[in-house]
């Protein structure tokens, strides 16, 4: 049988609403993923969330089954602070809005991460999500960023999925900080490229697989480099928002979970309008989604 993961050299999977929602795994993807205990690809984890370093990142991963270390997790934070780096001169104060892992990947590129304004400006404000921001921080960042600091976002989701539903994520905060300051943000996180090279450098990879629940970010990402996706329907977008998407998120291949990483795909691509159904006929199975159908212009 030729699997739809065998056309490729390595996965690069999103994590919130791929692998697992909140605290709690998504039923049955680890065994999808690792279906006899062992991958013959490279794994490597890829996430617009800041809030954890890899090292937390794969701990948690390995608690819920998924084969990890801090090696294969990228996160948008790194992402970040590799932006951060190559724009500021090393012992530059950066103001962090965003939990300590974060403030850590700061001070691991040579700089010096602070948390207020004060007589002497940080020269950026690096913003990622922490479910403890509150006004005082957003205050301190927008004093700095009023005062011409530069603005990097780890990532601009509206949106993140836990085991309750959708609650507000990043790209929220970053919303209330673009109202307060009229300024915009540089974005590491996905659809932006400088997260989805790191992975792929990371990765070491030829011919990756980009897999995702979101169009606006992991698939709109893929396209963006010029990847392969896989679009699961386990988290955020549904297949009412593919039927309406825009050719950039429009992902080379829809299915209802991961199991269709281990089984072939059908073979005829076909417009959004007819996936639906396929997927009710074939459920375990990926459907190869047509982009240049009029339908979705």
């Amino acid at each position: 049988m030729n699997r739809l993961r065998d056309r490729y050299d390595a996965l690069l999977l999103d994590l919130d609403g791929t692998l697992y929602r909140g605290p709690d795994v998504i039923v049955g993807a680890p065994e999808a993923l690792v279906p006899d205990g062992n991958s013959a690809q490279r794994l490597i984890y890829v996430t617009n969330n800041a809030s954890r370093g890899p090292g937390a990142v794969a701990g948690h991963l390995v608690e819920l089954g998924y084969p990890a270390t801090a090696d294969d997790v990228v996160t948008s934070a790194q992402a970040a602070a590799g932006m951060l780096a190559e724009r500021l001169e090393q012992g530059t104060p950066v103001l962090v809005v965003g939990t300590e892992d974060l403030a850590a990947e700061v001070k691991a590129v040579g700089l010096v991460p602070v948390r207020s304004f004060t007589d002497t400006p940080p020269a950026a404000v690096v913003q990622g999500h922490s479910p403890t921001t509150a006004w005082p921080d957003l205050a301190e960042a927008a004093y700095a960023l009023r005062a011409g600091a530069l603005w990097i976002a780890s990532n601009a989701d509206r949106t993140l999925p836990n085991e309750r539903g959708l609650a507000p994520g990043n790209g929220a905060m970053v919303a209330a900080l673009r109202a307060a300051t009229d300024r915009e943000p540089l974005v590491a996180g996905k659809p932006y490229a400088p997260l989805m090279r790191d992975a792929l450098t990371r990765s070491g990879a030829h011919t990756p697989l980009v897999v995702g629940d979101r169009l606006d970010t992991d698939i709109e990402g893929a396209h963006g480099l010029g990847l392969d996706s896989l679009l699961v329907l386990t988290g955020v977008s549904t297949l009412d928002e593919v039927g309406g998407a825009p050719p950039e998120r429009i992902p080379t291949y829809l299915a209802a979970s991961l199991d269709a990483l281990n089984t072939e795909p059908l073979a005829e691509s076909v417009a959004p309008s007819a996936v639906a159904e396929l997927l009710r006929q074939h459920p375990d199975r990926a459907v190869r989604v047509r982009a240049a159908d009029p339908e979705i212009r």
